[in-house]
């Protein structure tokens, strides 16, 4: 049996669409441990509460399955920490704790702020501990699943500080807002009307996401897309 230019052609392509196929799936950023982390957790906590009438605790409880074994088994299986499901525990851990309270309407107003300083210092931490958190969450947005912005930003992380500082501050802005916006509900809470803070908390929630969105692109995505920008055109150049 003869092998005729057309089917070796055939071959070649079908080979080169594979390979094609192989590396866009690899460059294409992985938003599994978001969605395992964050998304799985924090839906399943509103599902079992909303949807299926759960109290706070057990809605809290059984939500924190998922990154109570995330944690256990980075450590064990791994040998890494995994920072953004031990952090969602930490929260669960602590909006169980403060679901205890009760009969103080100013202090159950007060403890709704719990999440946001607890998220807010874990990122603070994660900064210190020269691992900034929200990278994780920043870093597909701007690679855009491209092999080579992918590649430039390995680089910069390496090589450049100015691109790490920016990285830093991405995280600072988000655990700075966070924790103020804690201390504002907190300071509210037993100083205004409790049917304002009712309603003011969350204005004060959905103003300091605003904030924090601004002031983190400003001082930290701006500056960070320009030095990809400029690494993938000196890679190209060179």
């Amino acid at each position: 049996m003869s092998i005729t230019a057309t089917e070796i052609s055939t071959a070649a392509t079908t080979s080169a669409d594979r390979a094609g196929t192989a590396e866009e799936t690899a460059a294409k950023p992985s938003f599994l441990p978001l969605i395992m982390d964050v998304a799985v957790p924090v839906g399943s906590y509103y599902l079992l509460k909303n949807g299926f009438g759960m109290s706070t605790m057990a809605a809290l409880g059984w939500s924190s399955v998922v990154p109570a074994v995330r944690t256990v088994w980075g450590v064990v299986k791994e040998r890494r920490f995994n920072a953004l499901a031990a952090l969602i525990l930490f929260v669960n851990v602590v909006g169980l704790a403060l679901s205890l309270v009760a009969g103080d309407p100013r202090l159950m107003l007060a403890k709704d702020s719990g999440v946001s300083s607890a998220i807010g210092i874990g990122i603070l931490v994660s900064v210190k501990l020269g691992r900034p958190m929200m990278t994780q969450g920043m870093k597909p947005f701007l690679v855009k699943g491209d092999a080579a912005r992918a590649a430039a930003w390995d680089r910069l992380a390496a090589g450049s500080e100015a691109f790490r500082k920016a990285e830093r501050t991405f995280s600072l802005v988000w655990g700075t807002v966070l924790l103020t916006e804690c201390v504002a509900r907190v300071v509210g809470a037993y100083t205004l009307p409790i049917d304002t803070m009712v309603w003011l908390g969350t204005v004060v929630m959905i103003t300091s996401m605003a904030v924090a969105f601004f002031l983190s692109g400003r001082f930290a995505v701006v500056p960070m897309e320009k030095m990809l920008e400029h690494e993938l055109a000196a890679g190209t150049n060179g």
